[in-house]
C-alpha cells in the first residue's frame, strides 16, 4: 500500500508539473534574460562604407566610423545598452601606437558613439595585442619575452586615452600583473576618479578565442599567451587573481570564456559581492552558428539555454555577440 501510495503521488506530481501554463512558468522562474545585461562586441576599423563581413563569425562585421550611429540606433530599439570596442588600426609597430593615440581608431569609434546616444555604455578593451606588430598583449624583452613592468605605462596611457575620448567603462584584458592598479592610479590622476574598471580577471589561455583573432587580426606571430594568461586546467587560480584585482581596485570582475567555464564563474560569484562579467567568447559563437547553418540544432532555443546558464552561474554582465539577436528573440517571447 505505502508503494503504491507513493507511485500515485509520483504521477499526480509529473502530472501537475506537464501541466504549468505559460504564464506559470514565468512567475516561477529563477533565472531571467534581460537585454539590459548584455554587453555587444564591436570590432570598428578605419576607412568609409566598411562593413566588411567576418567568416568565422557569420553575422558579425568589421565597422568603420560611418556605420556606428546605425549600429547604436539598432541596439537602443532592441534594448542593449552597452558596447565593448576592439580597433583595427591603420598600421601595427612594436609598441602598439595606435591603442594609445588621441585620434586612434577606438577613441575615434568611442567619440562617434557617445554622439550618437550619449546613453549608450561604452566598454572599451584595453589591451596591446591588437596594435603590435608581433601580436602579443604587451612589450616584449629582446630575448621576445612580454616585458611585464614596462607594458603598464602603456596599458595606463591607453586607459587614459581612451577615457579622455569618453568611455564609460575602462576594460584591461592584457593579464598583466599589476594593471588594475597601476591603471586605476593613472585613471585618478588624470582627473577620471569615477570611472570604473572591469577587469577581465580570470582570462583562460583558451583555444576558444581563434574566431576573434580572425575579426581582430590579433594572432601572436610567435608563440602563445600561456605565459601571462591561466591554465584551462585551474579553478582555484582564477579565485586568486579575482581577489588581486578587486584588491587593486577592479569594480567589476570577469570570467573569459563563458560556457566551458560555468564552474569558475559559480565559484567566483561565491566569493565576491562585486558585479560580475561573463565572456561568451568567439569560439562559443562561431560553434553554435556553425552547427545551425546545418540544421543540427534550434538557434534560438540553443542560444538562449547557454545564455540562461552563463546567468544561473552567477553572471550579472554577458558580453556575448549575441546580444542583438537574443534581445529580438526575448522580444517576441521566445524564452
Amino acid at each position: 500500500m505505502t508503494i503504491h501510495i507513493g507511485r500515485e503521488l509520483g504521477s499526480f506530481e509529473r502530472t501537475r508539473r506537464t501541466r504549468r501554463s505559460a504564464a506559470l512558468r514565468g512567475l516561477v522562474r529563477e533565472t531571467r534574460l534581460d537585454p539590459a545585461t548584455f554587453i555587444y562586441p564591436l570590432f570598428v576599423t578605419h576607412g568609409v562604407d566598411v562593413r566588411q563581413p567576418i567568416t568565422s563569425m557569420p553575422g558579425q562585421s568589421r565597422l568603420s566610423l560611418d556605420q556606428l550611429e546605425r549600429e547604436a540606433s539598432e541596439l537602443r530599439e532592441l534594448g542593449v545598452r552597452a558596447v565593448l570596442l576592439f580597433g583595427i588600426p591603420a598600421s601595427k609597430d612594436p609598441e602598439g601606437t595606435e591603442g594609445y593615440a588621441d585620434t586612434g581608431i577606438v577613441q575615434q569609434a568611442t567619440r562617434v558613439l557617445k554622439r550618437a546616444d550619449p546613453e549608450l555604455v561604452v566598454v572599451a578593451d584595453v589591451c596591446l595585442c591588437e596594435y603590435t606588430d608581433h601580436g602579443h598583449c604587451g612589450l616584449l624583452t629582446p630575448t621576445g619575452e612580454v616585458d611585464n613592468d614596462p607594458s603598464l605605462h602603456l596599458l595606463s596611457r591607453m586607459a587614459v586615452s581612451l577615457a579622455d575620448a569618453g568611455a564609460d567603462i575602462i576594460a584591461p584584458s592584457d593579464m598583466m600583473d599589476g594593471r588594475v592598479a597601476a591603471i586605476r592610479e593613472a585613471l585618478d590622476g588624470a582627473g577620471h576618479e569615477a570611472l570604473p574598471i572591469m577587469a577581465y580577471s580570470a582570462k583562460y589561455a583558451s583555444a576558444y578565442y581563434g574566431p576573434f583573432r580572425e575579426a581582430a587580426d590579433s594572432a601572436p606571430q610567435f608563440g602563445d599567451r600561456r605565459g601571462y594568461q591561466m591554465d584551462p586546467a585551474n579553478a582555484r587560480e582564477a579565485l586568486r587573481e579575482i581577489a588581486i584585482d578587486e584588491a587593486e581596485g577592479a569594480d567589476i570582475v570577469m570570467v573569459k570564456p563563458a560556457l566551458a567555464y560555468l564552474d569558475v564563474i559559480a565559484r567566483v560569484r561565491a566569493q565576491t559581492d562585486l558585479p560580475l562579467a561573463a565572456y561568451n567568447v568567439s569560439g562559443e559563437y562561431a560553434m553554435v552558428k556553425a552547427a545551425a547553418q546545418q540544421g543540427w540544432l534550434d538557434e534560438d532555443r540553443i542560444v538562449l539555454e547557454t545564455l540562461t546558464s552563463i546567468r544561473r552561474a552567477g553572471a550579472d554582465i554577458i558580453i556575448t555577440y549575441h546580444a542583438k539577436e537574443a534581445a529580438r528573440w526575448l522580444t517576441e517571447g521566445r524564452a
